[in-house]
């Protein structure tokens, strides 16, 4: 299997490229700034919203299947066009594609939701990522698109945003709720989506829903950090416009995967 990465340099990516090489596959992984970092990945710098650069990389390149995970918080350039760029191009090139998505396409409500719902952005990245998995499944409807929450594990930035949070630097909402899934289980799902024949949307997140706050109070059980110096407000408070609850129901992904997802509480028990 030769398989590239599309943003292997960022957190989810270089996991997969990771795991992609200890099981024996050829990996090209792609860069804008920064390195892929890995280990016998063969590296390669992109700019995802170059068209033309996307589709001579895959011609170059010639692989059997795409993971794209781009994106950049408040650029629809990266987020939405780019990932029409890398559709595009694996269609072109007949390779597979999982592409990844985000919890942040959907407004927020109580009950969870369910793999094929569609989306209902209420601001800027989660309107971006909506149309990108409009334009994957417009140009390959056989692509499977994989959609995530919160991303843990070493290194995590969602883990250094509560190491702020309890230094005092930052604040987490107590009514912002996900559900947050371990890198490693995220990469080994994704790269057990590509041998399949899987099509169309699925959840694949942690079973529990834990708020930003709680996740930061789980950090500093892990860490022995003191939890009460954890600093708190609401996303009201806060004036900023994104979803409050997103729960993912990854029932679906369960029972299709050997991968077990684990929650945020089972990840950083002590």
């Amino acid at each position: 299997m030769r398989l590239l990465v599309v943003g292997g340099s960022g957190f989810l990516g270089r996991e997969v490229c990771r795991q992609a090489v200890s099981t024996g596959w050829s990996v090209v992984g792609t860069y804008h700034s920064g390195s892929v970092g890995v280990s016998g990945v063969e590296a390669r710098r992109l700019d995802v919203t170059d068209r033309s650069a996307v589709r001579a990389l895959v011609r170059a390149t010639r692989p059997d299947a795409v993971v794209a995970t781009p994106y950049r918080y408040a650029d629809w350039a990266v987020t939405a066009d780019g990932a029409a760029h890398i559709a595009y191009a694996a269609a072109e090139a007949g390779a597979r594609l999982v592409h990844i998505s985000s919890d942040a396409l959907h407004a927020g409500r109580p009950e969870a939701y369910a793999d094929d719902e569609p989306p209902t952005p209420v601001f800027a990245y989660g309107a971006a990522k909506a149309a990108a998995e409009t334009a994957v499944r417009a140009i390959d409807p056989a692509a499977a698109l994989v959609r995530t929450s919160l991303i843990l594990g070493e290194g995590s930035p969602q883990i250094q945003l509560c190491r702020e949070a309890l230094a005092g630097r930052a604040a987490l909402f107590t009514d912002e709720l996900r559900c947050p899934v371990d890198v490693a289980d995220l990469a080994a799902a994704v790269l057990e989506l590509v041998p399949s024949g899987y099509a169309g949307l699925l959840n694949v997140a942690g079973p529990d829903a834990v708020s930003r706050a709680e996740l930061g109070l789980l950090v500093a059980r892990r860490t022995g950090l003191d939890p009460a110096a954890l600093k708190t407000t609401t996303a009201a408070d806060s004036g900023l416009v994104r979803p409050i609850e997103v729960r993912l129901d990854s029932t679906r992904a369960t029972g299709l995967l050997r991968t077990r997802l684990r929650g945020a509480t089972e990840l950083l028990s002590a």
